[in-house]
């Protein structure tokens, strides 16, 4: 498939996804949903790709959600049949298109409303200094369901109410985002995707079964009871290591089976 709405580049067990369209501030529209679609899918199989780092086009968003300027010439994001209708989310996030593949995300500027589709499915979260969060919907006359819902998975449900509530009349600043544990880091404007790809790649050289196992372990848990959770993480485990066995000599990184570190 060839995009025109995102830019990808894959080296080095990176998979490199960028969100093209700064005129429009990253807005997605349907051709978008479809791209994110076939992206997630081709990832998934790419057994060469251990990770992504998803980052937006330089411009003053990383994205303001929905285009609503093609939505006012006419353009559907959802089938008009209610039982036909899919969310736009579930086109747009690496974990509802079953891909367990890390995700680093790094946000600039705006991240606004839809944003929250792929922050809410991403790993590792990290923005820049000029980053703000809001959901403006109600301020819209809209209701806020289902970016703020996966945002309680990240946020504090107080906070995730407020940003909700106030609508455009709250902003998450950089540090608020760290604060409250939206994002993990905060770094320079300038040195944003650096960064991000330098935390790509040290989780490309682990071994991949074991870093898409253990997403694949923890995403999958937030959907049962605890015990429940625990219980399953076992097979994981069984699942798992035997490939990671292969993959990486233990005994030489733990120095033979002799105490590799001092206590300090």
């Amino acid at each position: 498939m060839e995009y025109e709405t995102i830019i990808v580049d894959k080296a080095d067990h990176i998979a490199t996804v960028t969100i093209n369209r700064p005129d429009s501030l990253n807005a997605f529209t349907k051709d978008m949903l479809r791209e994110f679609e076939h992206l997630w899918k081709d990832i998934a199989e790419d057994d060469d790709i251990h990770v992504v780092v998803l980052r937006a086009a330089k411009c003053r968003a990383f994205s303001t959600g929905a285009d609503v300027r093609k939505s006012s010439e006419g353009e559907k994001l959802m089938h008009e049949n209610v039982w036909t209708a899919r969310d736009p989310g579930e086109f747009l996030g690496a974990k509802h298109n079953q891909c367990w593949k890390p995700v680093v995300c790094a946000v600039h500027g705006l991240a606004a409303g839809g944003a929250f589709y792929w922050i809410n499915e991403s790993d590792i979260v990290i923005c820049s200094e000029d980053a703000t969060f809001f959901d403006p919907h109600v301020t819209y006359g809209m209701t806020a369901a289902v970016e703020p819902i996966g945002a309680t998975y990240r946020m504090p449900l107080g906070d995730v109410l407020r940003m909700t509530l106030l609508g455009n009349d709250e902003r998450i600043s950089a540090y608020t985002a760290l604060r409250i544990g939206l994002v993990t880091e905060v770094v320079e404007n300038e040195k944003l995707w650096d960064r991000a790809h330098e935390l790509a790649v040290k989780i490309a050289a682990k071994p991949a079964a074991a870093t898409q196992g253990s997403c694949r372990a923890i995403w999958e848990s937030l959907d049962q009871p605890r015990s429940v959770a625990l219980q399953t993480a076992l097979k994981y485990c069984f699942l798992g290591n035997p490939i990671g066995t292969a993959q990486v000599d233990r005994w030489s990184l733990m120095g033979k089976g002799k105490v590799a570190f001092e206590v300090r």
